[in-house]
Parts: C-alpha cells; sequence; structure tokens
C-alpha cells in the first residue's frame, strides 16, 4: 500500500462529515505535584496547579474528527446540570451543532483523574447508569431520522453508560438502510462497541474492540496470532460484520475482513505515555478514512498512526491533521 495514497485520503477529510452517536462524558483532569506523603494515610499529597474539563467518551471522537479537519455532529444525552452545560458550550466551541444533545433526567458523567509528575495518581467516577427515558429516547431518534441522510459515515461510541440500546440500534439499523437504498451509497458503520452491548452491533460495518473486549466477545483467550485470528472469526461471523479491528495496544492492531487474511498492523508509537482516549482516536480515524473513500486497510493504517501519535501524548488528547499528515510522510521517507 502507497503511503503517498494515504496522504491523498487525508486530504479528502476535509470534504465529509461524520456522525458520532454515544455515551458523553465529561473528562475531569486535576494536574499538580507530589512531594510528599500523607501523615492521615499512605497516600501522595498532591498539589494541584492546574484544572481541566475536557469532552470524553463519545465527545472525545467527535473532538478527534474535528482536530483531524473532518466535519461532525453529535448526539447523546447529557444532564441538566452545570457538566451538561459545559459538554454544550465545549461542543460549541468546536463550531459544532449541538441540535443532537438531548437533556436528561439522569446527571451527566463525570471522570476525574488527579496527575502528578506525569502519573495518573487516581480516578475516580461520578455516574448513572440506566437506558434512556422514553422521552429522550424519542428525542434521539426524532434527531437522526431529521439529520442521518446529511452524513458520509456512522460512529458508535459505546461506554456501556445506557445511551446505546437496543431500541436505539434497531431504528440506526432501519434508518441506514433506508438511506443506503436510496441514494446508492455505502453509509459505513463504525462501532466501538462494549461487550455487554455487542447483541446490539449486528451488521455493523467494521466494529473496534481493544484485545480485552475481543476475548471477551469471543469467549476465547488470545495468546498468539492462531487464537487472535480464531477470535476475530468469531466475532466477524457471530455479528455479521464486514470486518473487525482488534487494537493491541504495544502490538498494534489486527484487521480481519471476509476474505479471512488476518493482516497485522505494527503499532506505530515510538514512546507510551498515556492511552487514555486512544480508543477514541482509533475510532475517529476509522470512520473518517472509510466515510473518505479508504479501503478498510488503509483506513485501519491511518488509524494506527493516528493511536500512535495520541498515546505519546498526556490525557484526553487528539491528533491533527497536520501531525497524521507528518507521520505518514515521515513512514513514507
Amino acid at each position: 500500500m502507497a503511503d503517498q495514497l494515504l496522504e491523498e485520503r487525508l486530504a479528502r477529510f476535509a470534504d465529509v462529515s461524520v456522525l458520532v452517536i454515544g455515551d458523553i462524558i465529561i473528562d475531569h483532569f486535576l494536574w499538580g505535584t507530589a512531594s510528599r506523603i500523607s501523615p492521615e494515610a499512605p497516600v501522595p499529597v498532591v498539589n494541584v496547579q492546574r484544572e481541566d474539563l475536557l469532552l470524553g467518551g463519545s465527545a472525545n471522537v467527535l473532538r478527534n474528527i474535528v482536530s483531524l479537519g473532518g466535519r461532525s455532529a453529535l448526539c447523546g444525552i447529557v444532564g441538566d446540570d452545570a457538566m451538561g452545560r459545559k459538554a454544550a458550550d465545549l461542543v460549541g466551541q468546536l463550531g459544532v451543532s449541538t441540535e443532537g444533545l438531548v437533556i436528561g433526567k439522569r446527571p451527566t458523567t463525570v471522570k476525574t483523574r488527579v496527575v502528578a509528575q506525569g502519573q495518573q495518581i487516581v480516578r475516580f467516577d461520578r455516574e448513572q447508569t440506566g437506558f434512556p427515558s422514553r422521552h429522550s429516547l424519542d428525542a434521539l431518534l426524532q434527531y437522526l431520522e431529521r439529520s442521518i441522510h446529511t452524513f458520509d459515515a456512522v460512529m458508535v461510541s459505546d461506554y456501556a453508560k445506557g445511551m446505546v440500546s437496543e431500541q436505539l440500534m434497531v431504528r440506526l439499523h432501519q434508518l441506514l438502510y433506508a438511506v443506503r437504498s436510496r441514494e446508492h451509497r455505502p453509509l459505513p458503520l463504525i462501532v466501538d462497541p462494549k461487550p455487554s452491548n455487542i447483541h446490539c452491533f449486528v451488521g455493523a460495518t467494521v466494529i473496534t474492540p481493544n484485545h480485552h473486549e475481543a476475548m471477551q466477545i469471543a469467549g476465547l483467550r488470545i495468546e498468539d496470532e492462531r487464537s487472535l485470528l480464531a477470535a476475530a472469526r468469531h466475532i466477524r461471523d457471530d455479528i455479521g460484520c464486514e470486518g473487525v479491528l482488534i487494537t493491541r495496544g504495544e502490538a498494534g492492531m489486527a484487521l480481519l475482513q471476509a476474505d479471512d487474511e488476518l493482516v497485522t498492523i505494527p503499532t506505530m508509537a515510538k514512546e507510551v505515555y498515556d492511552v487514555t482516549g486512544a480508543g477514541d482516536t482509533v475510532a475517529a480515524t476509522l470512520a473518517l478514512g472509510l466515510a473518505a473513500g479508504c479501503t478498510m486497510r488503509e483506513a485501519a493504517v491511518l488509524a494506527n498512526h493516528a493511536a500512535g501519535i495520541v498515546v505519546g501524548k498526556i490525557g484526553t488528547a487528539c491528533v491533527t491533521a497536520h501531525e497524521l499528515r507528518a507521520a505518514v510522510a515521515a513512514a513514507r521517507a
């Protein structure tokens, strides 16, 4: 595969739009230094010097798509609270419409991470999980019915907080089928799944479980390339999807499609500082690539380059179009 072709595909990112559906999270970071142990308990005392509120979960996929030069919109639920209003404000700051944000009865999910000297000390979550109310689900479906035909790909980012349900996915599949039939275009569905909801994703174009999720979904232990192939085949055949892209951390990625050839893609990471949000970056790049006309293998290679960049950053980070172009060019040199 010519890296020059990948650069040409990258140039098309600005011409496509991806709809992101899923659990919206606020990533709250407390940054500081730790130089002593508390006299009250054997834990470090962190002197907080900075605080950040960032879009996380499916909203981090949105951030990455915009950072990579693509157009996007977000469909999900936030609470009627300060963090929900912050999420809407942060989405608006990206130049993205907030029309797809539905205000629900549950509080907005917040993940707080305390980081000192570049190391995460602790994380604590504030969340209430469960399926959306009938009112919230109706509002979500009405947005999808109005807008889905305006996108070139749909990305479902499932964090198992309750946003992604069987009812939502059944209707989404119906809408995708209608657009594909009427407009004669592929409109791919990319899913970053959680094993507990895997039955909802039958018929997806491609799903992107990580190594541990793939073992859970397949019910197989992955120890070598043979067991990796067996797990990928099981997932592909059970879910009826066109492709399975398993992210494997320092081992890179593995892609299986209908031809039954397992394509292993070695990691491009030079140094790994933080894997927070790396799966979101992979999902965003893969979705943009498929929307821009890449083959699944080309899109996976671009996603692998993007993952190699983002794990070298600390926090819920994004990859820019410039960084990805530079990485592809460097691989070609």
